[in-house]
């Protein structure tokens, strides 16, 4: 993994935490929030039924005992609270008319006002609800009939809006608090994992570099011994080995200088449907002289927004793939087409003849080093890092490669920007 994909790994922990925080803080404080509406209106409705039973005269559930200290309100009562109000209009309803029975303020202005509002609130069907900064409750009075009563409660609707803001602005600001801390200590987290990984491209480097001498040593070594005794079929498996070494070598080398160009500022159009016609072509008689069969179905015009020789390499890797793990006989399929029509970007699908695939698993084929055969047998060639190769070059294009088996044939389906 390098330093681009892990800090991708960083953005999508730092997205995912925060919308967890969100979550968690949009759920306790609507908890809170609907806890507190709730049992303001249970007790404002306590209230006006109060108000209706004892037709205007208002009776204080409080009862305070003579020589003893006044308490805090219970568990029980901080849910199920009785308001104190003074600033209630009860209204009669008998025979579709208002007649005002009894209020508890000597504002006229304000009852010729509420009276009016009455008037409205006495056309609907719903019997208890909020009008404005009022609620009201429409009910039976033992003494004067239907009755409709209003109680100004603007200072419990202002201590519900004060708690929605409170809780709104809390919210906010442990969000803006969390972001810089898990910035801050995501950073701190990942920084040894970017180090751990340029150290190990500097070991491949490094390691790459220092093999070369003893390898071509070697090498050398061998070729005087044929010179001085003849060929034989030691010198020949040392031979053998040392070429395999260099290659695995160049490959670890490329790995790690791919990882290493994570721009893609010399991308440009290029014509994928040339390039892999052109790269396929060489195989065809090769695929041929192996005794198996190349179909091909690349469709005209198609193009991308890349590096010609990125699209080369990629289509070498998986054409170099499928005809060497092909079974005998079988067939080795080359399809390209377009993402969109008119637009850049292509679906680009090699597939052979892979009877051994049903029960495979077919991700780790994109392990490097990792091979079907657990003999890791070298005549077969290759050196398991051809696919995860191929899966770096689609990342740092923007696209993706995925494998599919079916009916006995193995598929690597590349789609590309």
């Amino acid at each position: 993994m390098n330093k681009k994909e892990i800090e991708r790994l960083r953005r999508k922990f730092i997205l995912i935490a925060m919308i967890s925080v969100f979550l968690v803080m949009l759920f306790i404080g609507g908890i809170i929030n609907t806890v507190s509406i709730v049992t303001s209106r249970s007790a404002i409705r306590s209230t006006l039924e109060n108000v209706i039973q004892n037709d205007g005269d208002f009776q204080e559930k409080f009862e305070p005992v003579p020589g003893e200290q006044p308490s805090s309100p219970s568990m029980s009562e901080a849910f199920f609270t009785n308001f104190r109000h003074n600033h209630f209009f009860l209204f009669g309803t008998d025979s579709g008319s208002l007649t005002h029975i009894a209020d508890n303020t000597n504002n006229d202005s304000e009852l010729s006002a509420v009276t009016g509002y009455a008037e409205t609130i006495n056309k609907w069907d719903k019997n208890f609800g909020r009008y404005g900064n009022y609620y009201y409750l429409k009910g039976e009075s033992d003494k004067n009939g239907p009755v409709l009563v209003l109680m100004d409660c603007s200072t419990e609707l202002a201590a519900s809006l004060r708690l929605l803001i409170a809780t709104i602005a809390t919210c906010v600001t442990a969000l803006i608090i969390t972001f810089f801390l898990v910035l801050i200590l995501s950073g701190k987290m990942i920084r040894p994992e970017i180090e751990n990984s340029e150290r190990q491209k500097e070991f491949i480097t490094n390691a790459s570099h220092e093999l070369k001498t003893p390898l071509a040593v070697i090498r050398a070594n061998t070729e005087l011994l044929e010179i001085s005794g003849g060929e034989n079929e030691w010198t020949r498996s040392t031979l053998k080995q040392v070429d395999h070494m260099n290659g695995l070598i160049q490959n670890l080398v490329m790995i790690a200088r791919a990882e290493e160009k994570e721009n893609r500022g010399s991308a440009e159009k290029i014509d994928a449907t040339r390039i892999i016609k052109e790269t396929a072509a060489p195989y065809e008689a090769l695929t041929g002289q192996a005794g198996k069969q190349m179909e091909q179905s690349i469709e005209e015009g198609v193009e991308l927004s890349g590096e010609e020789s990125k699209l080369r390499q990629l289509t070498t890797i998986l054409i170099d793939n499928a005809i060497k793990y092909c079974d005998d006989g079988g067939k080795v399929g080359i399809s390209l087409t377009s993402l969109k029509k008119g637009k850049p970007g292509l679906r680009l699908t090699v597939s052979n003849s892979f009877a051994a695939g049903k029960n495979a698993d077919l991700n780790r084929y994109f392990d490097r080093f990792y091979r079907e055969d657990t003999s890791h047998n070298i005549d077969k060639g290759g050196y398991g890092i051809g696919l995860s190769m191929a899966e770096s070059i689609c990342k740092q294009a923007g696209g993706s490669i995925k494998p599919n088996w079916k009916d006995g044939v193995i598929s690597f389906v590349v789609q590309l920007p």
